[in-house]
């Protein structure tokens, strides 16, 4: 079996593969301050609740956005599993190529996004990511990856707007009923959720401009169901795309 982990800013995806199939997935909260037997045995707690053997994971394959994670990771890996990780790097394993002026400074979850959706759905295509930050990335016809957009995600715009005006509350983000709110929390929540969808639908709208036609438009991420569904131009939503990207890159890896 294969694991696999992509290490975001806000969240940590893990998924167990069985040869093509998904067996398990987990969304974590990402702390940076785990030791390596923190994670070790978070991961073995979470084998034994979904009734996974450890000692069948024969290979590891991590995505990475927190350097600082990466060795407690990488030991994580030898000592709990007997396994050295494959770590992507964008410019050397990834098998894509990146028209960025300094490939090496892609995230990793981008690029492994962007390899996941051209293997599933073909080119041209955008990924956008909700994820701390929104990415919107863009996949040419033969699956090069020529760059994309990045954007506050929509819970620090949230969080923004709690912090610097002394007398608006936190909200929950969710797709409020109607655009005119009735209330302060209403409002906020409409100007959140509406506000949001306009800013992914224009920056959409503008790089199929300068793209040209696209042949799919896909939303990942942890709010992709939230604000994907509210949108004009986003045709799928794909929950598993960072895990499956991942697992194409190791199998890549695997052949060489």
């Amino acid at each position: 079996m294969l694991l696999v982990l992509d290490v975001g800013n806000t969240n940590t995806v893990l998924g167990v593969y069985k040869n093509d199939e998904i067996v398990a997935r987990w969304r974590l909260t990402t702390e940076r301050d785990r030791t390596i037997d923190e994670y070790g045995i978070l991961c073995r707690n979470l084998f034994t609740l979904a009734k996974l053997d450890p000692t069948e994971i024969t290979a590891i394959a991590i995505s990475s956005v927190v350097p600082t994670l990466n060795f407690t990771l990488y030991k994580m890996a030898v000592n709990y599993f007997g396994l050295e990780p494959l770590f992507v790097e964008p410019a050397k394993n990834a098998g894509i190529k990146i028209y960025y002026d300094t490939p090496q400074a892609v995230g990793a979850d981008r690029v492994v996004n962007a390899v996941a959706a051209f293997h599933k759905y073909g080119g041209p295509c955008i990924v956008v990511d909700f994820g701390t930050a929104t990415t919107f990335d863009a996949i040419s016809p033969i699956g090069d990856y020529l760059g994309g957009v990045i954007t506050p995600g929509i819970q620090i715009s949230s969080e923004a707007l709690f912090l610097r005006a002394s007398r608006l509350p936190r909200v929950q983000i969710r797709h409020p009923e109607k655009v005119v709110g009735t209330s302060t929390i209403m409002s906020i929540q409409s100007g959140l959720y509406f506000g949001y969808i306009g800013l992914v639908d224009g920056i959409l709208k503008r790089m199929i401009d300068e793209l040209g036609p696209q042949k799919t438009v896909i939303a990942t991420g942890g709010l992709a169901p939230l604000i994907g569904k509210g949108s004009e131009i986003i045709q799928i939503i794909d929950d598993d795309l960072l895990l499956e990207g991942l697992k194409l890159i190791y199998e890549r890896n695997k052949e060489k």
